[in-house]
């Protein structure tokens, strides 16, 4: 549409390139510093428990990253890092695997069991701490609204037993609720089947708006939940959208994601989301494995959006693998 503005790519940094394979980042502003998650491994982005979630922070944004903790799980994959902010604390939240014992290469969806870490003052962390209530669910990004925190819990219907993790249309994507951050209980169900990935987006009114990754044959979808969250409806969007990221940014809705309309060129791509459609806004230097962006709206026009990609190391989903930051600008 004409009247959606572009958006410009003034730079890209260069945060992680320390060989290892560096992949699912996230973004926030806590108590005027910025603070930027991912997740490492020396072997690549399969599971593997010599996987750490590392916690960066910045004064500016841009400049001079220092780590401020870092954290695995014994036996564990430790991925997907998420921030939230609530009850005045920055919570890192790590979706995990089981890991396999090393004779074997089975796992199990219903050993998935979310971790938490938590800090006032983005100095003094604890954690990580086992996230009652989401065993068996692979958690995913969480927003607040209220005195509650909600998050995507991924899980297999009814937990059924046995491995049939790419049986898609028996995943299910759970609304789940803490009042603590920590303690969680289901609140909705938001797809019965091809639950996937999903950012959640609370209006005032505490209606939600979830964006859902998708998996083939099921595209990306925008599911609507309205409390007590025990509905929803959704509208299909024309492609996946890896990673998702949803955002304002101003007064303008923000994806972001993985674009793999040619599978043999994934990139980063960022979108405006407008009477649920998807408007290409801007492509990221990116390829090979990719994408899972954090943004923080800067106000006037001005953003920084977080991500990872392998264009310039591997090309694929092996070590090295790098993390990027992108300063953005609306024109």
């Amino acid at each position: 549409m004409s009247d959606l503005p572009r958006i410009e790519v003034d730079a890209i940094h260069r945060i992680v390139d320390d060989g290892l394979h560096n992949a699912f980042t996230d973004l926030a502003k806590f108590q005027g510093r910025f603070f930027l998650a991912y997740r490492s491994c020396p072997e690549g982005h399969m599971i593997f428990p010599t996987s750490k979630i590392h916690v960066l922070v910045s004064d500016d944004g841009v400049n001079d990253w220092e780590e401020v903790f870092c954290f695995s799980v014994p036996s564990r994959d430790v991925r997907d890092p998420h921030f939230l902010l609530f009850q005045d604390k920055l919570f890192v939240y790590s979706g995990t695997w089981l890991c396999p014992l090393a004779d074997s290469d089975e796992r199990d969806m219903n050993d998935h069991l979310g971790y938490a870490v938590s800090s006032r003052d983005g100095v003094v962390w604890t954690g990580p701490t086992m996230m009652e209530g989401t065993y068996g669910h692979y958690i995913w990004r969480a927003a607040a609204h209220g005195n509650r925190a909600y998050l995507c819990g991924r899980r297999r219907r009814e937990f059924a037993p046995g491995q049939d993790e790419n049986r898609r249309e028996l995943i299910q994507a759970a609304m789940l609720a803490s009042d603590d951050g920590l303690i969680w209980y289901k609140a909705g169900l938001f797809a019965d089947g091809y639950g996937d990935e999903t950012a959640f987006l609370f209006e005032e009114d505490g209606a939600c708006l979830a964006l859902v990754r998708g998996a083939d044959p099921v595209p990306a979808r925008l599911s609507r939940l309205r409390p007590p969250y025990d509905h929803f409806d959704h509208v299909e969007l024309d492609r996946n959208v890896g990673g998702p990221l949803l955002a304002r940014w101003g007064d303008r809705l923000l994806v972001g994601g993985r674009k793999m309309l040619d599978p043999d060129h994934p990139v980063t791509s960022l979108y405006w989301l407008e009477d649920d459609r998807l408007h290409e806004a801007a492509e990221l230097p990116s390829g090979g494995d990719n994408s899972y962006p954090g943004f923080v709206d800067l106000g006037g026009g001005r953003g920084l959006l977080s991500y990872y990609s392998s264009h310039e190391g591997s090309r694929r989903g092996v070590a090295p693998c790098h993390i990027y930051l992108a300063e953005l600008r609306l024109v």
